[in-house]
């Protein structure tokens, strides 16, 4: 829109003989697609994929930092892609998938009626093959059978036998109402989504961030306004990750990274004032990233720009329990290598005085007429002491990889 440029597409599925291409723009005051060229040639090579080139206007010096977080976000949230950034500066930043497995698919499901409004009820009235209000209840909607569908219209005084076409404009606007009020419908379910998935979302942190601890969690769908919505949560802590006043957070929005107006988000309020993040035995400055992803087919953005989500209980509390399972599971992390960190200490103070007290115990020993090398009873002391440490000291081969500075 901004240089006046149209947009070219090259695309072929999997399998597929052929491989289209088209160049189009927009239609600004309908919101359709212009083509302005069609394309079809054989897919000899049997390539398979989508191609999108647009030009657009933007200050690249000023937007820089922002497109590269964006690449690397979208990188972490699809580590079973392959991308690559080629800037205006000629610089290049490259993500290699980490993973050939993809997130199961959505599937086609019918509306909830929890989640429709009068406008979208007056188009499936115009385009159902149902006589009745009994057959369009029950066809057209999801979760709703015919025994529901009659109990529903008997609740609210319709007749079941009525043509839904012959519904006055008072009717579809009760009809509307009613259908988002009635509490015996079974909850949406959640199919039509595509989340990520807690292992794709491990490994696309563990890929990119290169922690040394990464956990995530997807949780049981939840219904907003009738529609269903899933929340993904990870955390990654150490490893690369740069040490903050505060936890780094990664947003996203079916799939979407969402860089801007990040203090204003449902998510930032979860983590900055709900969850006490010294209960966890985090300290910061830490080097920790939590990832926080909504999928949904309705998601309550709180602005026109689409770049953070508003503070709704259901969501609120939903991200507050995902994230308080992925922290609990960092802080048996954080305890353990405590514990190990500990054994060590006590490991590596027993053994940089081993080759001192060998030393000492071979002079004692040499009154006696057989004459005992301090490097045997060296050995035998490290032997003892591994068995007692284990696989705490398994990178000490030797007392002498020790060093013991006595002044």
């Amino acid at each position: 829109i901004t240089v006046g440029e149209p947009a070219e597409i090259v695309s072929a599925t999997i399998g597929s003989k052929k491989v289209y291409s088209y160049r189009i723009s927009i239609d600004v005051k309908e919101n359709k697609p212009i083509i302005l060229q069609r394309s079809v040639w054989n897919n000899i090579s049997g390539w398979h994929g989508t191609i999108v080139k647009i030009a657009v206007e933007g200050d690249w010096g000023r937007a820089k930092q922002k497109i590269i977080d964006y690449i690397k976000r979208t990188a972490i949230i699809t580590p079973y892609a392959n991308i690559v950034l080629k800037t205006p500066d000629g610089e290049i930043y490259a993500y290699s998938r980490a993973v050939d497995k993809l997130p199961p698919p959505p599937r086609e499901v019918k509306p909830h009626p929890h989640g429709i409004d009068i406008e979208m009820l007056k188009a499936m009235i115009s385009e159902t093959k149902a006589q009745t209000l009994l057959d369009f209840i029950a066809d057209e909607f999801q979760g709703v059978g015919r025994v529901t569908s009659e109990r529903f219209l008997q609740s609210y005084g319709f007749d079941p036998m009525k043509n839904p076409r012959e519904l006055s404009k008072d009717e579809l606007e009760f009809l509307a109402k009613a259908l988002k009020e009635y509490n015996e419908f079974r909850k949406p379910r959640a199919e039509h989504l595509s989340p990520i998935g807690a292992d794709l979302i491990k490994i696309g942190l563990s890929s990119i961030l290169k922690p040394e601890f990464v956990d995530a969690i997807t949780m049981k769908p939840v219904v907003y306004e009738g529609h269903a919505i899933i929340i993904e949560v990870g955390i990654a802590y150490g490893g690369s990750i740069e040490p903050l006043g505060q936890p780094q957070l990664l947003r996203f929005a079916n799939k979407i990274p969402l860089l801007y107006d990040e203090k204003s988000d449902v998510s930032w309020k979860v983590i900055s004032e709900n969850i006490d993040c010294s209960y966890y035995e985090i300290t910061f400055p830490a080097p920790i990233a939590i990832l926080i992803h909504i999928c949904g087919t309705k998601i309550p953005y709180k602005g026109v720009g689409k770049e953070s989500i508003a503070e709704v209980p259901i969501i609120e509390h939903e991200i507050e329990e995902g994230v308080r399972s992925v922290a609990r599971s960092l802080k048996l992390y954080l305890a353990r290598k405590q514990r190990e960190e500990e054994y060590m200490r006590k490991a590596i103070t027993v053994i940089k005085y081993i080759p001192e007290v060998s030393s000492a115990l071979a002079v004692f020993l040499k009154s006696n007429p057989e004459s005992i090398d301090p490097k045997v009873i060296e050995d035998k002391l490290f032997d003892l002491v591994k068995k007692r440490f284990g696989d705490h000291i398994k990178e000490i081969s030797s007392p002498r990889d020790i060093v013991l500075s006595i002044e």
